[in-house]
């Protein structure tokens, strides 16, 4: 058995990538070069060796500033061009990279440039604006100052003097403001009181404008006043189309700087992770990278090397590691989504059992049990094939929060909604509707009007219905009782044989970590238990279906535990039941010390014979310290404290003792779940569309269609799809991972610039 084992074909998804501590000593020259070719590769972790440092006390801590500064300048140049409206300038070009100093250089001078052109128009604006209001108070109060005699007058020279103003720079004008003004006349005596008003108005923000007594001197203002007006808005437009000239042409690079700018500070600031020998004039850093990838590493370092034409070569060697290294998965498109959702409970343990390989088939399937209707299938299905059908348009737009989600898993929908269809062809349920798809129904009426078909009921003339439920049980008066029983019995089938592969995968865990004891006081004591009881009870619900037996099977599992010699009298489903039944329930018993007591003890024993006699501590010379070894792989024993080791076998014992029962239990919600869906869809049909089409009127069934339509989209199709999505989580988190997977691990993040958002920004 074991060499059939070893001999399987290992699974990509199975393990994490076997990863390897290196560490890197790079000449100051090609440093920076090398480490952007790693970037560009993507498979290797740094680790930061300058952790006790501040961001400030850090070796390139002025390119960094640098980069950040350059950062601040591009934020200020897109804020412009959104401001300016000309978004769509901003292009993905792909042109030859440009070096840092000149970028910084053209971005000083762009900057100084928008400056001063805001600058320059602000002021002219603001010019404009005090124009515009000192032209208006003259109109009014030039009407105000009038005698009656000139009232005529005064509205021809208000309306003539309207005529000449510009409307667009008005309401432009009155935009910047965005505040409400009032003309006022104040009237006083006296230089004094003059003085005290001006500085009343001051004081409130108002502004005062000289308004001469003669009429003609007003009217020779007032036209001045338009002429300069005028000139100022020929002004504003000509800075306006220079602006936009130039910030179209920095839109024209914007990206690109963007990206540039992003991906340096990047690279600084890993090139800040590296400790700075000043002596040998190189940086040594360490970090993580996969096994396969190292000949890819090493290949970057040589390329750097001959790129900046130095003189000595980085050096890359393997290290000892004390530490879990991180876990890495290769996932591609569709397995992506999948593992997303295994690392949501948590990172996988460093190369033990991957949950996502079986997530892939089992989760779709458990959410379509309890979805399944194969109408309501295909409509996800169309869903999902839309998103699949743009992934290439998609994937580059910037998503809402739900779309995003939406797309990331549509995949998940795709399996899902082919599962529904297929649980809904068993279902025989086409949006709650049956169908005789696989032939006629194995039954049919006593007599030939079929009046007796809901109350004396159906009679079999024929064998089986050939896939799937039988069409004649909807609408029967045993439907729900049968349909109760079906999914409720599935469902402990379905749930026993999730468990039960989930205990199988902890001994292939306890087998890759050669861990014995896992496997003769873990693995086997919890198969034994899990299939005393509930594995026998599938066994029963087996035999009962094939042979059409009416046992109870609640009475056989109760007093099989209350009374184990009784005689089983009519619920005995075949021969050698009860001697089975007190050898199972006896083995049951057996398995709950047997996974409680042996394990601390052998372990106990086992330390004290590993370190026996090793009582004296270990020669230090001035010349050697292993405190202070840095790449030394040391073993640091730790004392054995026995009745912590026991506790949290206990506490493992009597979680899985329990849990055995109610994460059964848990695997009901597949029944209930899939019985309500069921029941809602019929609801919907046949108290919603049923009824409406029942009217001889237009409006009626077109309402009727219109309610059941929205009920079906946005309760069965959303909020259904929903609850079967968080049910199916839970049972794949709680009730199958718990047995085999740890999930304390920590993800591999590699240096990459693909990782790279603009929210590094």
């Amino acid at each position: 058995m074991e060499k059939f084992i070893d001999n399987l074909s290992p699974m990509d998804l199975m393990r994490s990538e076997k990863m390897s501590l290196v560490q890197l000593i790079i000449p100051v020259e090609s440093a920076h070069r090398a480490v952007s070719y790693l970037g560009e590769l993507g498979l290797l972790q740094f680790r930061d060796l300058n952790a006790e440092k501040s961001p400030f006390q850090r070796t390139f801590v002025n390119q960094v500033k640098r980069c950040g500064e350059m950062s601040r300048k591009l934020r200020f140049f897109k804020d412009q061009i959104i401001k300016a409206g000309l978004l769509s300038s901003i292009h993905p070009v792909v042109e030859p990279d440009v070096e840092l100093e000149e970028l910084e250089m053209q971005l000083a001078e762009h900057e100084h440039e928008l400056i001063e052109m805001n600058s320059n128009s602000e002021k002219l604006r603001q010019t404009y604006n005090e124009l515009l209001e000192f032209k208006m108070v003259l109109i009014k109060a030039g009407s105000f100052l009038v005698s009656n005699n000139n009232q005529a007058v005064a509205e021809e020279w208000e309306l003539s003097e309207n005529v000449y103003s510009s409307d667009r720079y008005v309401e432009a004008s009155s935009l910047l403001e965005q505040v409400k003004k009032t003309v006022f006349v104040v009237f006083f005596s006296g230089e004094q009181a003059r003085t005290k008003i001006l500085k009343i108005c001051e004081a409130f923000g108002a502004n005062c404008y000289p308004v001469p007594d003669d009429f003609s001197k007003q009217r020779q203002i007032t036209r001045e006043i338009l002429s300069r007006l005028s000139e100022l808005e020929t002004t504003l437009d000509a800075g306006i189309r220079h602006q936009n000239k130039a910030l179209t042409s920095i839109g024209y690079h914007l990206t690109q700087w963007m990206s540039m700018v992003r991906r340096e500070k990047a690279v600084y600031d890993t090139l800040n992770m590296l400790n700075f020998d000043v002596t040998k004039k190189c940086l040594v850093g360490e970090g993580w990278c996969p096994v396969f990838a190292k000949a890819k590493v090493q290949e970057a370092l040589q390329r750097a090397t001959f790129d900046s034409n130095s003189q000595v070569g980085s050096i890359f060697h393997v290290m000892d590691a004390v530490e879990s290294p991180p876990t890495y998965f290769r996932t591609n498109h569709f397995t992506n989504a999948y593992q997303e959702i295994v690392d949501a409970y948590g990172i996988a343990r460093y190369q033990e059992a991957n949950p996502a390989v079986y997530t892939v088939v089992t989760f779709p399937f458990l959410f379509a049990v309890m979805f399944g209707d194969w109408g309501h299938g295909i409509c996800l299905l169309l869903g999902a094939l839309v998103l699949i059908a743009r992934e290439s348009r998609l994937s580059t737009q910037k998503l809402g929060s739900f779309m995003e989600m939406l797309f990331g898993g549509r995949y998940v929908l795709l399996l899902m909604s082919l599962f529904s269809i297929y649980c809904g062809l068993i279902y025989n349920e086409f949006f709650s509707v049956p169908f005789h798809i696989f032939g006629g129904s194995a039954y049919k009426c006593r007599d030939a009007t079929c009046s007796d078909a809901h109350s004396a009921g159906l009679i079999k003339f024929r064998d089986p219905y050939p896939f799937g439920v039988d069409p004649s049980w909807r609408g029967s008066r045993s439907e729900l009782p049968f349909l109760n029983s079906l999914k409720m019995k599935m469902s402990i089938l379905l749930g026993v044989a999730q468990m039960n592969l989930g205990i199988i995968l902890s001994y292939f865990n306890a087998r890759f970590f050669r861990s014995s004891l896992d496997i003769r006081y873990q693995f086997v004591p919890q198969m034994i238990f899990l299939n005393s009881l509930f594995g026998y009870l599938s066994l029963l619900i087996i035999i009962k279906w094939c042979i059409g037996s009416q046992a109870d099977l609640y009475h056989v599992m109760i007093y099989m535990f209350l009374s184990p010699t009784d005689d089983l009298g009519e619920n005995e489903l075949f021969w050698g039941q009860r001697p089975l039944q007190i050898v199972l329930l006896l083995l049951a018993l057996v398995a709950v010390p047997w996974m409680l007591f042996p394990k601390p003890f052998i372990l106990k024993k086992l330390h004290s014979e590993r370190f026996q006699g090793r009582n004296y501590g270990m020669l230090v010379s001035s010349e050697f310290d292993p405190d202070v070894e840095p790449d030394s792989a040391r073993e640091h024993h730790e004392e054995f404290n026995f009745s912590e080791v026991f506790v949290h076998q206990m506490i493992h014992s009597i979680e899985f003792v329990l849990g055995a029962v109610s994460n059964t239990a848990s695997y009901l919600r597949l029944w209930a779940l899939s019985l309500a869906h069921s029941e809602l869809s019929t609801v919907f049909y046949e108290k919603v569309l049923l009824l409406a089409w029942g009217y001889d009127n237009v409006v009626i069934r077109l309402t009727g269609l219109a309610v059941f339509a929205f009920a079906t989209a946005f309760i069965l199709l959303m909020m259904e799809t929903l609850s079967a999505f968080l049910h199916a989580l839970r049972l794949h988190w709680v009730e199958f991972q718990n047995k085999f997977y740890h999930g304390d691990g920590y993800k591999f993040k590699p240096f990459s610039f693909a990782l790279i958002t603009e929210d590094d920004d």
